[in-house]
């Protein structure tokens, strides 16, 4: 069966898909989405706008994923490290945060987008906190594809909080530290329940990992547009696909 015969949404030309092979998709991809400030900046717009025009860019692209048969879509929502911008911007990008979330409920649910988060969302504001849990419990039977937003996510964060409760399962003998292996390690991880990524997308140029997932891409093909995020569309996408595909993954084997 082809993507084509799969696929409900058709966003894509038959053609487009045909070209994919579909035995070799990305089941979990994971994208830094970077330049939303850099794109408003050319347009003379306030970075909000920029921000703004980045959530409905991810909204297509979460549409694109799912149709060509992508599982699971992991994107850098709010970094740890994005605290230290100006109080305006993460007041600007928490607000964004909520009425994107409030927004696209309903399309979720319409689309099969079933939303998972990873991050410390402890740190985040009790109104934010909120509309995640909500939409995560309106999506939690959705299946067509699951959109992870990392908030208040830091790898570095992540693998601190992983040995905190190791430590803390050691010290209750619930864990043996001579059983600790890499397998038990990430079960400790946000991202227990994924697969490690198959392919990281960075958007804008940079060549840097900027602190995402930095066990989980251990393995991960890496891919750098200078494409800014605002900009970033299906065919961006594809164009990240049919690179992945054209590469041989050996994983350390050969």
């Amino acid at each position: 069966m082809t993507i084509a015969e799969i696929s409900t949404n058709k966003d894509f030309s038959d053609q487009e898909l045909a070209d994919l092979d579909p035995m070799n998709i990305p089941h979990h991809l994971a994208i830094i989405m970077d330049g939303n400030r850099r794109w408003a900046k050319k347009k003379n717009l306030p970075p909000i706008m920029g921000h703004w025009q980045g959530a409905e860019a991810l909204t297509q692209i979460v549409r694109d994923a799912s149709e060509i048969g992508i599982k699971v879509l992991t994107v850098y929502s709010f970094s740890t490290e994005n605290w230290g911008r100006s109080k305006q911007e993460i007041h600007d990008l928490i607000h964004l945060l909520e009425v994107y979330l409030k927004e696209k409920k309903e399309m979720m649910i319409e689309e099969g987008v079933k939303l998972s988060t990873i991050g410390d969302l402890t740190k985040m504001p009790s109104s934010l906190q909120k509309i995640i849990k909500e939409v995560k419990a309106s999506t939690e039977k959705c299946e067509k594809i699951e959109l992870v937003l990392a908030i208040n996510y830091g790898a570095r964060n992540e693998i601190c909080r992983a040995v905190q409760k190791i430590c803390a399962d050691i010290k209750e003998n619930k864990l043996s530290i001579n059983d600790l292996s890499e397998n038990i390690f990430s079960n400790y991880l946000d991202t227990k329940d994924y697969r490690d990524p198959d392919l990281l997308i960075r958007t804008s140029g940079e060549q840097r990992l900027s602190n995402f997932l930095l066990w989980q891409i251990s393995y991960s093909e890496v891919y750098i547009t200078k494409v800014l995020w605002p900009d970033f569309d299906k065919t961006a996408l594809l164009t990240a696909i049919n690179e992945f595909q054209k590469r041989q993954r050996r994983l350390g084997k050969k």
